[in-house]
């Protein structure tokens, strides 16, 4: 090749990557009103439907194409999002999904997938877009070893469900001092899935369940009663915990 094809080669080169550079990374879109773009592909697990994934993340109202008001404290903000349950911003639940960890995902929220017409006075107005930069750090694990797979209705969230348990302390992977349990003063606990009411690990848990079924729980603290335990030290500080149960009943199923 000569130098002069040779130097056009190179000068093609050059134009190519620097027209992919002003590109950027593709937007993809969720569906419509909520679209996505990877600034970083990360490298550990996929973040799937259920999980309950720690996020470092940072909002703006997003105007005229471009970052307005910032939303967050200025430093961004870390929490954790059960992903499809719609306790957060349906929309960033959807955006981290397929998320890997380690990977910046900035997440474009219409307001449909956000607080719609209605806003979140002072700082959302109503029909606003905003602008999630999100980096996925962590999916917290719980387990349900089930013993006895329930014929029933299937629980939902909304739906008021009885349960009998038996809850220990779990140390070292087995069994440590019980606390409390339901048996003991025969009558189910009974409450409404997705409101709250119970640690995150049971609304997980429970959700899909069906009547009849008795399974181990174990749950991690950030799930249960996290770095502050009970006001009362049943439960210490960041302590996992082990819940023998039964989904006994779901009114109304």
């Amino acid at each position: 090749m000569s130098r002069a094809k040779m130097a056009a080669a190179l000068l093609t080169a050059v134009l190519v990557a620097a027209v992919a550079g002003c590109f950027g990374p593709k937007v993809k879109t969720i569906e419509p009103g909520l679209t996505y773009v990877d600034k970083v592909a990360g490298k550990g697990a996929v973040v799937a439907k259920g999980d309950f994934v720690v996020v470092h993340t940072t909002g703006w109202l997003w105007e005229n194409n471009a970052k307005g008001k910032q939303l967050s404290s200025a430093t961004g903000d870390t929490i954790t999002l059960r992903i499809g349950s719609n306790a957060a911003i349906p929309g960033l639940e959807k955006g981290v999904a397929g998320m890997k960890l380690g990977g910046t995902r900035e997440v474009t929220v219409g307001p449909a997938h956000a607080f719609g017409a209605e806003g979140r006075p002072p700082l959302v107005p109503g029909n606003a877009t905003i602008l999630f930069e999100v980096t996925a750090i962590e999916v917290i694990k719980y387990e349900v070893q089930v013993q006895q797979e329930g014929t029933g209705a299937m629980a939902a969230p909304g739906d008021q469900v009885a349960v009998h348990y038996t809850g220990y302390l779990w140390q070292n992977g087995a069994l440590g001092k019980k606390f409390d349990s339901s048996l003991d003063r025969g009558e189910p606990i009974r409450f409404k899935l997705g409101q709250g009411m119970v640690i995150p690990g049971w609304e997980a848990a429970f959700d899909g369940m069906k009547v009849g079924t008795k399974a181990r729980l174990i749950i991690p603290p950030r799930l249960a009663y996290g770095p502050q335990g009970t006001p009362d030290g049943t439960i210490p500080p960041n302590t996992d915990l082990a819940f023998d149960i039964e989904l006994v009943g779901i009114t109304g199923k």
